[in-house]
């Protein structure tokens, strides 16, 4: 399953890529990162990741919460919302 994670930085930008350039993404094995985009004032971020458990995003989102809000939307693909809806 993919999500759409938007994570907005409670402390500003510095703050996380701070502890990301320290930890990494410290995401547990079996979460898998797609890609990311950051709003230009570094204010939110929006990311796409994968798993087959939930309780995988929950372990990653516990290593940030305390410097980001997080909101967790299941998404699909495009060409799969036109096979199901179309």
């Amino acid at each position: 399953m993919q999500y759409l994670i938007i994570e907005t930085f409670l402390q500003g930008p510095a703050a996380v890529y701070s502890r990301f350039r320290e930890r990494g993404r410290m995401a547990p094995d079996g979460l898998t990162y797609i890609s990311s985009v950051v709003t230009e004032d570094g204010a939110r971020c929006y990311q796409i990741m994968e798993c087959d458990d939930h309780q995988l995003l929950d372990e990653w989102m516990s290593n940030w919460d305390d410097i980001v809000r997080f909101d967790v939307i299941p998404v699909i693909s495009s060409s799969e919302a036109a096979a199901r809806f179309g």
